[in-house]
């Protein structure tokens, strides 16, 4: 039978080491990359923080992979990760394919239920993040937004002589877009 709970103090001491070597190399690759590696997250960030924890896992705790090895993983993961930025940053049908679309769910105090069926979002999602914005109701906001991220914005009032945020966003009436 495999041991439990404790198998040689050897163990432990190479848990700790390569562990704590794999989490600093983790930290310094990350500080290498720029600031977008940490910002809010897109799905394929998302992507990269499941596959660097998964891979730091693996590293500290299976005895056949050296630390030299799951570094060089953390550092192809975050390079790949910057290079599918940086790409998205210069060429737009790369990021149409990596990046969602922002959604108008409420314009002009209306909700707008067929959009929110397709992104799905409740009517309650939405009026939690009212109250959290500070809104006893949605009649007098003229629009809230899904964001890429998943988040929702609240624009409590569209100047139309300026609606350069809102060109990218889905549903917006042609009359502002």
């Amino acid at each position: 039978m495999e041991p439990l709970f404790f198998e040689s103090w050897q163990g432990i001491l190479r848990t700790i080491i390569i562990t704590t070597l794999a989490y600093i190399s983790i930290v310094f690759f990350l500080r290498g990359s720029g600031k977008r590696t940490l910002a809010k997250m897109q799905a394929f960030d998302f992507i990269i923080t499941i596959a660097l924890g998964s891979s730091l896992a693996t590293v500290s705790l299976n005895k056949n992979v050296p630390l030299a090895e799951g570094a060089l993983v953390f550092l192809l993961l975050i390079f790949l990760q910057f290079i599918l930025t940086w790409l998205s940053v210069r060429i737009r049908r790369v990021r149409t394919i990596v990046t969602a679309t922002p959604s108008l769910l409420i314009y002009k105090g209306q909700m707008l239920g067929d959009i929110m069926k397709k992104e799905r979002i409740t009517s309650e999602d939405i009026y939690e993040k009212v109250r959290e914005e500070g809104f006893s109701g949605i009649r007098d906001l003229d629009a809230v937004i899904l964001e890429t991220t998943g988040e929702m914005t609240i624009v409590p009032s569209v100047n139309t002589s300026d609606t350069a945020a809102l060109g990218d966003v889905k549903h917006v009436p042609e009359k502002l877009a």
